[in-house]
């Protein structure tokens, strides 16, 4: 992570119960609830083609990200998917990380970025007050494009609701992945399914070094169930993660503070070969620093068959 202090931007403000950028120039980029979750993009400083997750409930300081949100599609019959994060931007040479941008509909998303971020549209489904933004994608060497709708319920206010779309012009997906990135900075080893708990030592046992783990899978049937609904959830092990010991070269971002908490994705309409991945990392991302305690899950995801506009909710829950 960068430094907040690179990137002069008018902080979003709060209308209500929402936080939206504020209508002027250089308006920080930033969505969701006043006092919950809350969604960002470049240049929020961070890595590019990552939405970031804000959960200041949790006692954090405003710039304080608990995980990211990477896009990464997979088209029909490739071997392997397109990264948001690591992928070269055609759109800004010399860049790694995909392009992202705002729009308050779906064909603005696809018509390109603007000048200015969206401010997201209010509206009310049900009785209950919603706030959504759409969030355009840069195209993917693979041939991808899609764009993602970003919603926030008001009467949920530790989550976000995520969607895929592709665009017209986008090759055929086999899936359209959006994933949890950054689990490590959590130390999440605790994966709670219908009937037991998986830790990483579980699944790799003996695992270190600097890469990632191959992917856990798990099956539909595996999986909690809220009525037709589907659940997967990760916390961590430690009953005090405030005072372990860091390796001499962990850099300060990857240090914990704050409240612990239950991250979970939920899909309320499963497909049948919906499927929850996890990999794990031994040391923090981009360097050589152990985590405390061991390997800690770093992607944690929910796969299925693409379905335009299929939707997955993300929470974070204070413990």
């Amino acid at each position: 992570m960068t430094s907040p202090d690179e990137i002069a931007m008018t902080p979003a403000v709060t209308e209500g119960r929402w936080v939206r950028p504020a209508s002027e120039p250089g308006a920080e980029p930033r969505w969701g609830h006043d006092g919950g979750m809350q969604i960002g993009i470049a240049p929020i400083p961070g890595p590019r083609g990552l939405l970031r997750v804000f959960t200041p409930y949790l006692d954090h300081p405003r710039e304080r990200l608990v995980n990211f949100i990477a896009v990464e599609p997979v088209p029909a019959g490739a071997p392997s998917r397109g990264y948001s994060e690591l992928e070269p931007s055609a759109l800004d040479p010399g860049q790694n990380g995909k392009r992202f941008w705002s729009a308050d509909t779906a064909e603005a998303a696809v018509a390109g970025a603007t000048s200015a971020p969206a401010r997201g549209v209010v509206d009310e489904a049900d009785g209950v007050e919603r706030l959504t933004v759409w969030i355009g994608v840069e195209p993917f060497d693979d041939g991808a494009d899609v764009r993602v709708r970003v919603r926030f319920r008001a009467d949920r206010t530790h989550e976000v609701e995520v969607a895929g779309f592709a665009n017209e012009g986008s090759v055929p997906l086999d899936h359209l992945v959006l994933t949890a990135t950054m689990g490590n900075w959590a130390r999440l080893r605790r994966l709670e399914l219908a009937d037991r708990t998986a830790s990483p030592s579980d699944l790799w046992p003996g695992f270190s070094g600097t890469g990632f783990t191959d992917h856990a899978r798990f099956e539909l049937s595996e999986l909690r169930r809220e009525g037709a609904g589907a659940v997967v959830s990760a916390t961590g092990d430690e009953d005090d993660p405030w005072s372990v010991a860091y390796a001499d070269d962990t850099a300060r971002h990857w240090r914990f503070l704050g409240r612990r908490a239950r991250q979970t994705w939920r899909v309320d309409d499963p497909h049948p070969q919906l499927q929850a991945l996890v990999n794990a990392r031994w040391s923090y991302w981009a360097s050589a620093s152990e985590i405390p305690g061991g390997p800690a899950y770093e992607n944690f995801e929910i796969v299925e068959p693409f379905r335009q506009g299929a939707a997955f909710r993300f929470a974070v829950d204070p413990l």
